[in-house]
Formats: structure tokens, C-alpha cells, sequence
């Protein structure tokens, strides 16, 4: 699969006229398109419902987009909930996972009407403590435990995961939920993260739809909603090939007809919580080559560094670079692409063939739209950038100004010295 940047040199060079590099930019267009995609794929199921995972790209304006589209969201903390608050989002548009948190952030949920998801049994007695009740609409997480296989190839590890409850304490976790006056009931599950097949949805659909099949029998309780969570990714790599998100609907609803439909459940709606697959593609990190370096390796050091893109240091994930203005020149010099922060895994490529790169060249660094802006931080007191929005029009939209360092200093309003700067 060819990469191709969604912005030109041209439209780049413009923005940057009032718009310094680094920034994050997103593609309106094609987060549009994706949700587009996304609920004609599931449109066979009458209750379908995509809660975004807000972790991916916490911003009202794309939040906005999804919303318009149908969208709920899917959060996982306070600050989260209150970006729903912010746009009007309430009631079953919030799925709140929780895992592990305080008190204070099932109030909130509950106060905005949200679906809370049970992380783990003990939950049950926090959140009656919490809000004095049990909701009548409530879900819980599942744990299968061992490793996860799609076909022949392990997908991950559950058993080592932090999410969820064993079967046993679901079981027991639903019966408890009922005798306290839960009337509608959700099945959740979180197995495996950044899938680039389309088997992994139909897969953890059979087995949670089995599931659901035990559940009513042994408890009596009805699972009204089974959430397939995230996990469907992106091909980050030329090589890979895209997920198609109409054959993995497709794959759903053929299980969905295999197992639900004869037991007489064919009135569940299936919800997922895609992140990801849902805005990375259609996100982008913006940066200029300010130096070069000739050492044992070729070196070109951009202003932008893994504070504004922690993947590449955190993980050794691949992410693709395009020069912009040089797409179709030959890629014949090898570098590293690298950050300014005192860490030697500051980088972004390594030993990458690229074309070559002059200072003041523009690098589009692909696929950031999801875990890139979100997972920034302010090492060496680096500032996070700005978000743009490219407009369906082709203009551009400031969605979140770059930090300066009066914000950096402003949590230091208890030191005096620092308050001629917070002035």
C-alpha cells in the first residue's frame, strides 16, 4: 500500500505561515468518511452504537465530528467526562469504563447519565457506595484469561492483563447486579490492542455471544448490548494491508445469525469502542528539519521531538515519513530522524531510507491521529504543539493553540518567584 500525505507542500507551506511547526493536523474529511464507513458496516444491527475512545484524540472539535456522525463516546476518566459534558454528550451517548478509579469519577459518570462498565466484581460495592444505588442499565468487563487466538496466530496474553473479571466472578457479578435492581445488562471485553486483520471482531464476537447464551441461562439475566470494545487497528506500514471495515461487519453479523438469532436474543445491540482505527490514519505530525548531523550515522534533527510523539520512543513503533514537495524523488539517503530531549530513543526513524533532506524541508510523519497528541508530555520542558484541523474546504482550523512556557510555569503559582512570570 502506497502512503500517500493527505496535505501538500503547498497547503503545508501556507499554514505554517501562521501556524509554527511542530503540529499535529487532522484530516475533516476523512475522520467524516471513516464514521461514515464504520456505521454502514454495522448498519444491519438496529441498536450498532461507535463509543470513540476519547484516550485516542481528547479534543471537542473531532469529538464534534464523531458526535454529528452518530458517535458516542467511550472515557475513562474525569477530565474525559467532562469533555463529553462540554459538547452536550450525556446519558447513553457515555460508555465510562472504569479501572480503578476514584469514587469521585463514578459520581460524575452516573451524574451524567453514562453506562458505567464494571472493570472487576468488587466495583459492584464502590460504585453502590459512590452514587447510594445500583444503575438499572450496567455492564461488566470480561477476562477469558490464557492466551487469545484468531485462527493459528496468538493475538495476546488476557491472562496478564489488568482488565476484567474471570468467568466465574462475571457470572456472579451479574446475579449479584440483578438482586440489587440492574434491569438492562451489557457485555464488555478488551483482549488484544492494534489488530491489522479482519478476523479479530468476528472472533471475539463468537465468543462473546456465546457468553451471552450462558449468562441467560445461569442467571437469567438478558444481555441487552455486547460491547466488542477496540482493538481493530490500522496498517502503519506500507506493507501491511488496511483492515476493511465492512468485511469485519460482515464477520460480526454472520456470528450475530449463527448464535444469537436461534436462542431467540436477536434484539442485541452490538457497540464498539474504536480509537485508533477511528482517527489515526487521519492525523498527521508536522515538522521542519533544523539541523544535520554527520557522525557515525546521518542524522537530521527536527523541531518536533518524542514529547510530541512518544510512540517511536516508547514502543519502537513504525511510523511513515513523507518529504513533503519530494514524494516522488528517490529514496537514496539513509538517516535518523531524531528529537532534541536527552534520550537516545528520541528518534522517529532509524536507518530510514528517505529522499534527501535539506534544512527548512517539511516532514509529514503519518498516523498520529490517534495516541500522538494525546500521549505527549513535557520532558525537558518541552511544550506540547498546536492541533490544526484541515477543513473539508481545505483551510485551516486552530482546534488547540500550542503551549507556551507560561503555561508550563503556571502550576507553580505557590512559588513567588515564578509569579512575575504567571503575570
Amino acid at each position: 500500500m502506497e502512503k500517500r500525505a493527505f496535505l501538500t507542500k503547498e497547503q503545508a507551506d501556507s499554514i505554517c505561515k501562521d501556524f509554527p511547526t511542530p503540529f499535529h493536523i487532522y484530516d475533516e474529511k476523512g475522520l467524516k468518511d471513516n464514521a461514515r464507513a464504520v456505521r454502514e458496516a454495522f448498519a444491519w444491527n438496529k441498536g450498532f452504537k461507535e463509543y470513540f475512545a476519547v484516550k485516542a484524540t481528547p479534543n471537542p472539535f473531532i469529538m464534534k465530528i464523531f458526535q454529528e456522525s452518530g458517535c458516542g463516546f467511550d472515557c475513562s476518566s474525569l477530565t474525559e467526562l467532562m469533555l463529553c459534558e462540554a459538547i452536550n454528550a450525556t446519558g447513553d451517548q457515555i460508555m465510562f469504563s472504569a479501572n480503578d478509579v476514584p469514587i469521585e469519577e463514578f459520581q460524575k459518570a452516573y451524574e451524567l447519565g453514562g453506562i458505567i462498565n464494571l472493570d472487576d466484581i468488587t466495583h459492584i460495592d464502590v460504585l453502590e457506595q459512590a452514587i447510594g444505588c445500583i444503575p438499572e442499565t450496567i455492564s461488566c468487563r470480561y477476562n477469558p484469561g490464557g492466551v487469545y487466538q484468531v485462527a493459528n496466530d496468538i493475538m495476546d496474553n488476557p491472562q496478564d492483563a489488568k482488565y476484567g473479571m474471570t468467568k466465574e466472578q462475571l457470572f456472579e457479578a451479574y446475579r449479584i447486579l440483578k438482586s440489587k435492581g440492574a434491569k438492562h445488562f451489557g457485555l464488555h471485553s478488551f483482549l488484544v490492542s492494534n489488530t491489522v486483520t479482519n478476523d479479530y471482531y468476528p472472533a471475539l464476537a463468537r465468543t462473546l455471544f456465546t457468553l451471552a447464551v450462558e449468562i441467560m441461562h445461569d442467571t437469567g439475566c438478558r444481555i441487552d448490548f455486547i460491547n466488542l470494545s477496540g482493538g481493530v487497528g490500522i496498517a502503519y506500514r506500507p506493507d501491511q494491508t488496511p483492515n476493511d471495515i465492512h468485511i469485519i461487519g460482515e464477520g460480526v453479523r454472520k456470528a450475530y445469525e449463527e448464535i444469537l438469532i436461534p436462542e431467540g436474543l436477536d434484539d442485541i445491540s452490538i457497540y464498539t469502542e474504536m480509537g485508533r482505527f477511528m482517527t489515526g490514519p487521519y492525523g498527521a505530525l508536522i515538522t521542519t528539519a533544523i539541523h544535520e548531523k554527520h557522525t557515525y550515522k546521518e542524522y537530521i534533527g527536527v523541531d518536533a521531538c518524542a514529547a510530541n510523539l512518544m510512540r517511536p520512543a516508547m514502543y519502537g513503533a513504525y511510523h511513515h515519513i513523507t518529504v513533503l514537495g519530494k514524494e516522488d524523488a528517490p529514496c537514496d539517503h539513509t538517516y535518523d530522524i531524531v528529537g532534541s530531549l536527552c534520550e537516545n530513543n528520541d528518534k522517529f526513524a532509524i536507518d530510514r531510507a528517505l529522499p534527501e533532506i535539506s534544512k527548512g524541508d517539511l516532514l509529514f510523519i503519518h498516523d498520529t491521529g490517534a495516541h500522538g497528541f494525546a500521549m505527549g508530555y513535557n520532558y525537558n520542558g518541552r511544550l506540547r504543539s498546536s492541533e490544526i484541523l484541515l477543513k473539508e474546504n481545505g483551510s485551516p482550523q486552530l482546534i488547540r493553540r500550542a503551549e507556551t512556557p507560561k503555561d508550563y510555569f503556571s502550576t507553580f503559582d505557590c512559588f513567588d518567584e515564578f509569579k512575575g512570570l504567571l503575570d
